[in-house]
């Protein structure tokens, strides 16, 4: 497969915001997916409602636009209907986490075999700029004007202890790692979650003292700790780090039997 092949260039110029990282993950999902040799016209992308979930819109591939928070059941449905196509999840953290996030918890645990991508930054970049369950604390916001006082879900601790299969979390500023989590997830049987830390300059960055692009990859840079550095902390450090650390790597690699298959 040539790098645009899967691509509706047709549809350019996207109406990502300049800074935004979609189009960083845009990159290496295509990269990722040309290398596994996935045949196209045998793969189904779902995603719900927001700014990553319009990704879909530009490839070249079936491809259904849900309402919000609902992909993954739409997903799950799709697969279990016919078992043989592969089925990729485009989504964010409002509608992973927030209203799908029941929805989330459960394919998770039912260990579908559906593969998820949830672009994350940390706020609802489409819809106003509100506070998402994952809005780190003491973030602003324009529904958290004086700092969220709400701790924050961990979306790739929750997929481990829900039961997926594979687990992992980069940033955009992770390309070489991201590229090769994504091919993972697609190969791996079974429920396979990954999360990408992303820059919302418009939304998310502006409110909270960095508006321009290059402030919120130097964010993500400082921010950003390796997860055996950060599982060899004590409580009291990670108490401390709670709703500002992103923690990244692969969370979980096991062999559950995904949900329908037989053994």
């Amino acid at each position: 497969m040539e790098f645009f092949d899967l691509f509706r260039e047709d549809r350019w110029p996207h109406m990502f915001c300049p800074g935004c990282g979609i189009g960083t993950v845009m990159n290496c999902f295509q990269r990722a997916f040309a290398e596994t040799g996935m045949d196209q016209d045998r793969t189904v992308f779902v995603s719900g409602i927001g700014c990553s979930s319009r990704i879909i819109g530009y490839l070249r591939a079936d491809s259904i636009h849900t309402t919000h928070g609902r992909a993954l059941a739409v997903a799950t449905g799709i697969k279990l209907a016919n078992p043989d196509l592969n089925v990729v999840v485009f989504s964010g953290d409002g509608d992973i986490g927030a209203i799908g996030g029941n929805h989330f918890i459960n394919a998770a645990r039912r260990n579908i075999d559906i593969s998820v991508f949830c672009i994350n930054n940390y706020i609802y970049g489409m819809t106003g700029g509100q506070a998402s369950t994952t809005t780190p604390y003491k973030s602003y916001s324009t529904t958290t004007p004086y700092g969220n006082k709400e701790y924050p879900f961990d979306l790739a601790e929750l997929a481990v202890t829900a039961g997926a299969n594979y687990v992992a979390r980069w940033t955009v500023r992770n390309v070489k790692e991201l590229m090769g989590s994504m091919q993972k997830a697609m190969q791996k049987r079974g429920f396979s979650f990954v999360e990408i830390a992303s820059p919302c300059p418009t939304s998310f960055g502006r409110r909270n003292h960095m508006p321009e692009p290059k402030q919120m990859f130097e964010w993500l840079k400082i921010v950003s700790v390796r997860r055996e550095k950060s599982q060899a902390w004590g409580l009291d450090q990670l108490d401390l780090n709670m709703g500002g650390q992103i923690t990244i790597g692969e969370f979980v690699e096991r062999n559950r039997m995904p949900f329908g298959m037989i053994a």
